[in-house]
């Protein structure tokens, strides 16, 4: 089972996706520019359920900056959750600055597993966003 697309016609990028993206032995997924959202829960940016593999990889989590204003940004978090359990939280600092302006977890994904992947900002801007890279190799169990 390949969560997502798989390998995309002529295998160029073709955008952000919520997905696990394989191809062979290699995966990805990339949330796209969110806006700054301050809400109870985050604002959900990767949603997927790996298949009958392993994922050994990198969380990254870039903090709040405006594309057009790079000395302008926001605190924020990152959580990663497994089946609905926390298994990491992350947190920049673009605002003060004194705080890394992106963090990286390292991550091992089971098969057969929900993976959810929320941001929050310390305030609501439109003109402020994050993004989320998962990146690593797959590892395929036998069924």
């Amino acid at each position: 089972m390949i969560s997502g697309a798989g390998n995309p016609v002529g295998g160029s990028f073709t955008g952000p996706a919520e997905a696990l993206e394989t191809i062979g032995d290699h995966a990805y997924a990339y949330s796209g520019f969110h806006t700054a959202a301050n809400t109870t829960n985050g604002k959900t940016v990767l949603d997927f359920t790996t298949g009958n593999y392993y994922f050994v990889g990198q969380l990254i989590f870039n903090g709040y900056t405006a594309p057009s204003e790079p000395t302008y940004g926001d605190d924020g978090t990152c959580e990663l959750k497994l089946n609905n359990s926390i298994i990491a939280a992350l947190k920049c600092g673009t605002a003060s600055e004194v705080m890394p302006s992106n963090v990286k977890a390292e991550i091992v994904i089971n098969p057969y597993t929900k993976v959810e992947v929320a941001i929050k900002a310390e305030g609501s801007n439109s003109d402020i966003g994050s993004t989320v890279i998962l990146v690593g190799r797959i590892y395929r169990t036998r069924d």
